[in-house]
């Protein structure tokens, strides 16, 4: 029995050994760690951001973060040297100006320029360059985004006054077949004419060189009028001799025995609706597309009587819109000397000529003429400078819609230029797209 008992003892116990050595080992718990304390390059630093935490716990809080060097500041410029563009503008090859303008879309508002320039004898300025233009927007200066050369195809609402004198009326009506030789391929026309109220005569854009063209120009042509002088007293009135307010022999009175028309002539006014045709006009031009160049061309002597719209409302229109104004002015406005004076408005009278000012505000120009011939080569001259004109883009630094007017001032770094440009534009929405 003593055996068996220390036999089974000894048995058990060897369980137990191999037991404990076929059982892992249960490691410790871990230690709880200290944190490390915040510095100034953690995650959540106030006032600094997030930012990356430290490599490694054992580096001291006393080590200092090396700082990057200074920008080392700009070398001065040399005396008299302009630097203001740092950069230069986006310069877009040839042919490629055109599309550039179209698709330069932007969160802000871009303004685009276009500058005629012409020497002391009137004639155009070729050869320049982004480094000789200085454009300022309400007389602060604006860097240059796009600067090219390219001709731009032509959208023309072409403003034909029928309120000229007969004679006058004449040389227009003989000139407008050149009209269409002055235009490529690449325009399009549209055609309106004004006496007692606009009319538009085309229903909308054509091609410049389709067959319709001299057809809507033939529709245009008027006799015109006769400038007679009106006479209601005196000897060339229509009763000469009057007795207590009637006509002393009722054989020479009009109306002759019946007595009808006794009474003093009402002298009829003038009617030149010129503000309300260049309305019309550029209400036409404000649905073409970008990239075309906007331009509304009167062959008129510049009076304005009886229209509805003013010249403020319509030059706030064109302004918004990126239309210029160019003209032949032709008639009494066309006449050495006269045509200055006609600019020249005498209150609670008709204005004799202000188709001057519209081109003044809008970029365009004008040209007088009196004889055919050089009614017929003004439409070349003015359509080669508002196809051929320098065209500068630069992004407006003023709040992308406030309705407010913007001065701009285009000025070149040479003596004896002459520079053409808007006095200004409002902005629109249909340019944020």
């Amino acid at each position: 029995m003593a055996l068996a008992a220390l036999l089974s003892s000894g048995l058990i116990s060897g369980r137990v050994a191999f037991a404990q050595q076929q059982q892992p080992t249960v490691p410790d718990a871990p230690a709880p760690q200290k944190h490390p304390p915040l510095t100034g390059d953690g995650p959540i630093t106030p006032g600094i951001g997030a930012g990356d935490l430290p490599s490694s716990s054992s580096s001291s809080s006393s080590e200092q973060v090396p700082q990057q060097p200074a920008p080392s500041s700009a070398p001065p410029s040399s005396q008299g040297k302009d630097t203001f563009q740092a950069a230069p503008p986006e310069m877009p090859a040839a042919g490629e100006g055109v599309k550039k303008t179209a698709d330069f879309i932007v969160n802000v508002n871009f303004v685009e320029v276009p500058v005629t320039v012409k020497d002391a004898k009137g004639k155009l300025v070729a050869g320049l360059t982004f480094r000789d233009f200085k454009v300022f927007e309400n007389e602060i200066r604006e860097p240059l985004r796009l600067f090219t050369v390219d001709p731009f195809p032509l959208s023309v609402a072409f403003v034909i006054d029928q309120s000229l004198t007969s004679d006058v009326m004449a040389k227009v009506n003989n000139s407008l077949g050149a009209i269409q030789g002055a235009l490529t391929p690449y325009d399009e026309v549209a055609v309106f004419s004004y006496n007692n109220g606009a009319q538009n005569r085309s229903g909308g854009f054509t091609g410049a060189q389709s067959a319709r063209v001299p057809y809507v120009l033939s529709m245009t042509k008027a006799a015109g009028e006769d400038m007679l002088v009106p006479v209601n007293s005196g000897p060339l009135a229509g009763c000469s001799i009057h007795v207590n307010g009637a006509c002393a022999d009722p054989n020479i009175q009009p109306g002759r025995s019946t007595g009808s028309g006794t009474a003093p002539m009402t002298i009829p006014k003038e009617i030149h609706t010129l503000n309300d045709a260049i309305l019309a006009a550029a209400k036409e031009l404000s649905s073409r597309p970008k990239g075309r160049r906007r331009v509304i061309y009167v062959i008129s002597d510049g009076k304005e009587y009886g229209s509805k719209a003013t010249y403020k409302e319509v030059v706030r229109y064109l302004q918004t819109n990126q239309i210029g104004v160019y003209g032949t002015a032709v008639g009494d406005s066309a006449r050495w000397g006269e045509g200055f004076i006609s600019r020249v408005h005498i209150p609670f009278t008709m204005y004799d000529n202000i188709l001057n000012k519209y081109t003044l505000e809008t970029g365009g120009t004008l040209d007088s003429e009196a004889s055919l011939n050089g009614i017929e080569k003004s439409y070349a001259k003015i359509a080669e400078e508002a196809r051929t004109q320098y065209t500068l883009g630069y992004l407006s630094h003023q709040p992308v819609i406030d309705g407010k007017f913007r001065k701009i001032d285009v000025r070149v770094d040479r003596p004896g230029l002459e520079v053409i440009a808007k006095h200004g534009y409002y902005p629109s929405a249909k340019d944020l797209q």
